[in-house]
Order: C-alpha cells, then structure tokens, then sequence
C-alpha cells in the first residue's frame, strides 16, 4: 500500500471509532481489552495519537513515553480525540518524503513507518470501541488487512523474542483466501521468531480465512474459530497463549 492509503485509512478509521465511542457509555467494558472501559481505550488511542504527531512533526530522533493521560469529562472524551486525530492526520499529509525521526519497525522511511503503524494502530482499536459498542463491526479492505498480518508477522514477533519462544520447535502458516499470494509461513524456536512470505514446507497448523478475519484474529481480537484451522489445534492455542501475555 502506498502512504497516501495509509493516511486515508488513519483518517476513515479514526472517523469510525470517534463514531463508536461517541455511541458506547464511557463506562462500558472493552472486552478486547481486559480491565479497560471504553474512556481508557478512548484516552489510549487518543494519547498514541498525539505521540505519533509529536515525531512526525518535530523529527525527534529519541524515542519517549506516551504523554500523560489527561482528565476528562465524560462529555469532553470524543472532542480531545478528534482534535487529536484531526491533527494526526493532517501532519502525516504534510509530512516531508525526507522526514527524520525516530521509529521501531523496519520501515521504507519515517514516513512510511508512522503511516503505516498509525493505521493499524487506530484500525485495531476501532475494532476494540466497536466490540465494546455492540453490533457489527465495520469492514477492513482485504489489501490493508494482509498488510497489518505482514507488519504483526515480519515486524512485531521478530522484536518479542523474549516472550515468542518455545522449547519445541513448531511451524505455523497463515493464508488468507481473499488476496493472491497472501500466505505466511511462521517459525517458532527457543530464538527469535521468524516469518516468511511463503508456502514451502511442511506446518504444524494451518489458517485460512479472509485476510480481514486472520487479521483480527492473530491481534486476538476474534476467536480462534472466526477461521479455518487445520493441523495441531495446540499449536494455535500456544501462540494466542504466548500473544495473549
């Protein structure tokens, strides 16, 4: 996907879970998020938010904690999240193809970096403020969904090594029926985890389902039986376990 998309999608999917919170009791449970109400997953994303900003506009080159989390009304939650989703979005749109600044994923650039994390980032939650609303959650576009499966797999395990590990080796692949070539095969060891974009050799389990659905459920924000899951049922279980600390 190219920046321009990511920051369309920052922008719809931070629109829908403005729409969702707005529609939720401040006080009502995140059950995506345990221990949370929805007035902390608002305060969450709106917080991320202003951090990514802060990076995109001013290029600091260290990375710092998330800012500290305002007090609000009930009535105030929805309007500081627009502000600061509305700005969000207008910085990535602006933001300079030479832009310098710190970030923590493999990324073609900065820009593309804080982009694309920002739009997974919002998507995710979206689904959280949905799930806590109750009815039907909104839609993912297949492409962007493989590419949110693809920044979990080959950007976010390799970094949690430390909590992805496993005494015995075991193989996982991750195929998503609705876009072309959108298979992963992941390996799981006593060392880092690694991911690749294939379907060669033999797997431990097997995924399948659309790439909205495995998208939703490796960010264990479906249950495991939203998809297809042939093979060692065990082995799926030991990676939600392992993701799910």
């Amino acid at each position: 996907m190219r920046i321009a998309e990511f920051v369309e999608t920052v922008g719809q999917e931070g629109r829908l879970f403005a729409a969702a919170a707005e529609r939720a009791d401040a006080a009502a449970p995140v059950a995506t998020c345990p221990g949370w109400l929805m007035r902390d997953l608002v305060i969450h994303l709106g917080s991320v938010h202003r951090w990514a900003t802060a990076f995109v506009a001013e290029g600091g080159q260290q990375p710092v904690g998330l800012p500290e989390a305002p007090e609000l009304s009930d009535d105030a939650l929805v309007p500081w999240f627009r502000e600061g989703h509305g700005r969000l979005v207008e910085t990535l749109s602006s933001a300079p193809p030479d832009l310098a600044c710190w970030t923590f994923l493999p990324a073609s650039s900065p820009v593309a970096f804080w982009t694309r994390r920002q739009a997974h980032e919002t998507a995710v939650h979206r689904v959280d403020a949905e799930i806590a609303r109750g009815g039907q959650l909104s839609s993912l576009r297949p492409a962007f969904a493989a590419d949110g499966i693809d920044e979990l797999l080959a950007g976010f395990y390799p970094g949690a090594a430390s909590v992805l590990r496993v005494e015995s080796p075991k193989t996982l692949r991750f195929r998503a029926t609705d876009v072309p070539e959108a298979t992963w095969t992941l390996h799981l060891s006593d060392g880092q985890p690694r991911a690749e974009r294939t379907e060669a050799g033999a797997a431990d389990c097997v995924y399948e389902g659309t790439a909205a659905d495995l998208y939703l459920v490796l960010w264990n924000r479906l249950p495991l039986d939203a998809v297809t899951i042939t093979g060692d049922i065990a082995v799926a279980h030991l990676l939600r376990d392992l993701t799910s600390s």
